[in-house]
């Protein structure tokens, strides 16, 4: 059985809804998933003074923070990112600075990899901040998946793209296409990652 690893750090909680369709989707297609936050930086007085912010941190109480021990358990990694002037969050990218040892060691070699994001606007640095995850995933020794153009609804100029799934937070929240984006990507990711396993 194909093991995926959905990590992600979420703010006001789309990232969050786009890492549970990804959970959801990874254990329809056969996978064992596990899904996983990243641990928050941010001071509580902080995160109380938002209410959304607030009440997507009590929302996911229950989620485990991701560990390197769920980098080394998983075939496929898919991770999830607000982004932040054009990058991931500093709190996915503090997570990704623990794993020096790891990649020094070869421990994160030849595992499916791909990233999901959400923005303001549409313009908001989808792309470029699933890029610069990738950069990650080129110095782990990663092998990047993306969606591509292989479904009709890549070609919705709303939520389409090829790189990985997008949300745009100004257009309300998530909603049942970015919900079906997800899955495209996430059933291509385990696919790919059974093929590639052999499993």
């Amino acid at each position: 059985m194909v093991k995926l690893a959905v990590i992600f750090y979420s703010q006001t909680g789309n990232v969050y809804e786009m890492a549970k369709t990804a959970a959801r989707e990874g254990e329809d297609a056969g996978a064992e998933v596990r899904l996983r936050k990243c641990g928050e930086l941010a001071p509580p007085e902080v995160v109380a003074s938002n209410e959304h912010w607030a009440k997507t941190a009590e929302a996911m109480a229950d989620v485990r923070e991701a560990s390197l021990d769920d980098l080394e358990w998983a075939d496929a990694l898919m991770f999830g990112t607000p982004t932040r002037y054009g990058l991931p969050t500093s709190q996915l990218k503090q997570f990704i600075d623990t794993t020096g040892q790891l990649w020094a060691q070869g421990r994160l070699e030849d595992r499916i990899m791909s990233s999901f994001t959400s923005t303001q606007t549409s313009h908001g640095g989808q792309e470029s901040t699933i890029l610069a995850l990738n950069n990650t995933f080129y110095h782990w020794g990663g092998i990047i998946v993306g969606p591509g153009y292989t479904d009709p609804l890549q070609y919705d100029s709303e939520i389409g793209n090829p790189y990985g799934a997008s949300h745009i937070s100004s257009n309300g929240p998530v909603g049942e296409k970015n919900r079906v984006a997800v899955a495209i990507q996430t059933k291509r990711v385990v696919a790919i990652a059974r093929r590639f396993a052999g499993r």
